[in-house]
This record gives structure tokens, sequence and C-alpha cells, in this order.
């Protein structure tokens, strides 16, 4: 049986199962991968989306890996809720420039109900703008969770970041059941589910596997699925935090595309330290999603003109949402100099 049956004919995955395709020769994984692409995907097509930070800093979250908690002192300016035509500004301008969904993160725990009220209108704002609208808010309440959904948010993003095993070396201030309940509460409420992990945290290979079987496991998996690689933020526990090895995150992205067929894969945090080879690994993986700009909520991601030179380079083309929320392909169009 080939890789591509072995994941094709399973519904519900195992601990042993990850661990198999994770033991495969690297070339015969990612062409197994790379079928199951094909056969869910263009191949050809990548979706771009912004992501902008609403509200950055003095999280009460102790997350080690993250420039935003206020367990450490990691020099970032703190900000308050920003203004509602600054994020419009935002996804008026990212659509310009060819995204089609435009993602809104807060440093809460979870929303108060004032602060919630404002972020409805940045919703119904970028909504209006003709753009797919996410969210990253914290933890949701049920109420909270209606009440986004009826404002029209297609996506709730709520990283489980690594396995349950390896979670409280990580994050001590809520737990990995909390998460799992927030992403109940979005399901139930009928918005799609954004969500993936964080590669590099001092994980093992078996933690790597027992994400990817809890994510798969979700039912449904989740639509959208980013996988980060750790960007060691100086101040925070895990600054000195040695890198995944490339290989080993693009096994773990190739892998994804097989348990997870249908879901757009996002390379997310980390994206700079590739080189272009390794993207196009990824993205021939079954990668097929990435936030392109400057900055990611507050690290740095890989300048604009490099992706597009990139996607020449690789004859990749973009989605585009109109405003009548139709979609059509386009060439990928961030101007490259010559």
């Amino acid at each position: 049986m080939s890789l591509f049956q072995f994941a094709s004919n399973r519904v519900t995955w195992e601990t042993a199962d990850i661990d198999y395709l994770f033991q495969q020769p690297f070339n015969d994984l990612l062409f197994a991968a790379h079928q199951m692409h094909r056969v869910h995907h263009d191949v050809n097509q990548i979706q771009l989306s912004r992501l902008l930070s609403i509200k950055t800093g003095a999280c009460p979250e102790d997350c080690k890996y993250c420039s935003q908690s206020g367990h450490y002192n990691t020099n970032l300016e703190k900000e308050k809720l920003i203004a509602i035509e600054k994020v419009l500004e935002s996804a008026k301008a990212a659509k310009e420039q060819g995204a089609t969904r435009f993602c809104m993160g807060a440093a809460w725990r979870s929303p108060q109900d004032r602060d919630l009220s404002v972020v409805i209108k940045m919703i119904r704002g970028v909504k209006a703008l003709g753009l797919e609208s996410c969210a990253t808010l914290g933890m949701l309440s049920n109420e909270q969770a209606q009440t986004l959904a009826a404002a029209g948010l297609d996506y709730y993003n709520h990283n489980l970041d690594t396995s349950a095993e390896h979670y409280a070396s990580i994050i001590t201030t809520r737990s990995y059941e909390d998460r799992l309940e927030t992403l109940r509460l979005v399901r139930d409420a009928g918005m799609k589910i954004c969500c993936g992990g964080i590669l590099g945290l001092g994980e093992s290979r078996f933690d790597r596997i027992r994400l990817l079987e809890q994510l798969a496991n979700l039912n449904p998996y989740p639509e959208s699925v980013p996988i980060n690689q750790l960007v060691p933020i100086p101040g925070t526990p895990l600054e000195n935090a040695p890198p995944v090895d490339v290989f080993e995150f693009i096994r773990t992205v190739a892998i994804a595309r097989l348990i997870m067929p249908k879901a757009v894969l996002r390379l997310s945090a980390g994206r700079e330290t590739f080189d272009d080879a390794a993207q196009a690994l990824c993205f021939f993986a079954g990668a097929n999603s990435i936030f392109f700009g400057e900055q990611l909520l507050t690290t740095d991601n890989p300048a604009t003109d490099r992706d597009a030179h990139l996607f020449q380079r690789l004859g990749l083309t973009s989605v585009v949402l109109e405003s009548s929320n139709s979609i059509q392909n386009t060439k990928y169009d961030l101007a490259y100099p010559a």
C-alpha cells in the first residue's frame, strides 16, 4: 500500500499511524503529500492573509514563547485597543495587495464585553470590504462565540501550540482543556476554526505527533491550520531555544497535508528564517497559505518584495476575493523591482 493510500483510507488517526508517517523516507513522504495536495487543491495557488495586532502587550497569560506576556520583560511597547479606522485602513491596503483574509489579534486572556463591541465593528468593516475575517482574542464564553458568529466572523484562531503532554511546560495560566473548550464553542457557534501549533518549543517528535493527532481528530478538523516555527524573543524563557531542523519542519507540513487533506495549511511565524528552497519544499509538501507583510503581530516576517520574487520564480498564483465574494485566481500582484 502506498503512503497516499495509507492516508486516504483513514478517518481517525492514532499516534502509531502518524509516527509511521514520520519514519518514512523524506522523498516518499513528500511525494505522497503532494499527491494528496493535488487531489484537494490547486497546487500552484496560495491564499494570502494579513495579520494585524489590534491590542498589543500586557497579556496576563504566561506563554513562554510570547513577547506580549506581561510575565516577561521583552521591551515591547504596550498599546490599547487601536482605532477602528486604523484597522480598516490596514485591511483595505491588504486587499489591494492581494489578501483575501484579514486577521485581527488581541493580547487578551479573554475579551471584555466592552472591547468585544468594538471588535464587532471592526469585523463588520472588514467584511464590508469583501474580505474574509479572522480574529484571535483568547478564550471565549458561549455568549461571546455566538456574538462573534452573529457579527459575521468567518474564522476564529485559537492555537493548541503543542501536545497535551508538553503543554504545561509552556503555559500554566490556562489549560489544554480550556483551549479545546473554546474551539468547541467556536464550532458550535457556526464559525470556521483556525488552529495549529508552534514547532521549536523544546518539544520532542512525539509531541509533534500528538499535536497533529489532536488536530486531525477534531470533528471536523480545522479548516485552517497555521504551522509556526518559534521566533525566540529576548526576555522570554525560550529566548535561547534551538531551531527545529528544517527537514523536520517540512516533514510536519507534509504529514499535516496527508492527515488533514482539505485544510488550508499556512506557513506562519518563523517563515523569515527559511530560505527560498525551504519555502518551495513546504509549498510542494502541501502548504498553501502565508501571512504576508513585514510584521506578524510583534515578530518580523519576510519582506513583501521577497515574497513577490519567490512567487514569480515558482509560477505561483494567489486567490483574490472580490467584493461580490466570488473567488478567482490572479498572478501574485505585489510589485517586485526588476
